[in-house]
């Protein structure tokens, strides 16, 4: 019954240990099982784009992928694929571990901004980040 109101499909979600911040913050891991069995499998990168066409027969306006970095490959693929706006998800593990090792030293706050840029130069349209309150406070070079 809705009307011009975009739908952002999540078909292409992966299993992936980058949810394991949130999942721990919210207390939300599995007790038994995982959530493998309706999540995408890492290995499969096919699978991506077939998902993603079958969203958007449904209606999909928008195709997320999540998390965003370690599937760089399939934002591209997607946005070589498709005319569709495509989302990515930088997810709780993604910003965890950019985190830790600026907090360390190992890194500057330059991986912030270049981690992000990596994303839209991958193809994606939108950019769901942890990092976006530092990037529009200004906090990292543009």
């Amino acid at each position: 019954g809705f009307q011009d109101v975009p739908i952002m499909s999540y078909a292409v979600k992966y299993a992936s240990s980058f949810y394991a911040p949130f999942r721990e913050a919210v207390s939300s891991t599995p007790s038994f099982g995982d959530r493998k069995t309706y999540q995408m499998d890492p290995a499969n990168a096919r699978e991506a784009i077939l998902e993603a066409r079958l969203d958007m027969e449904e209606g999909a306006d928008i195709i997320m992928v999540k998390p965003a970095l370690p599937y760089l490959d399939i934002i591209r693929s997607l946005r070589e694929e498709f005319n569709t706006p495509v989302a990515a998800y930088n997810v709780s593990g993604e910003y965890s571990m950019i985190m830790a090792a600026i907090q360390k030293g190992y890194l500057t706050e330059d991986a912030i901004y270049e981690s992000i840029l990596s994303i839209k130069r991958a193809g994606a349209d939108l950019i769901i980040s942890h990092f976006t309150p530092r990037l529009l406070d200004g906090g990292l070079r543009r």
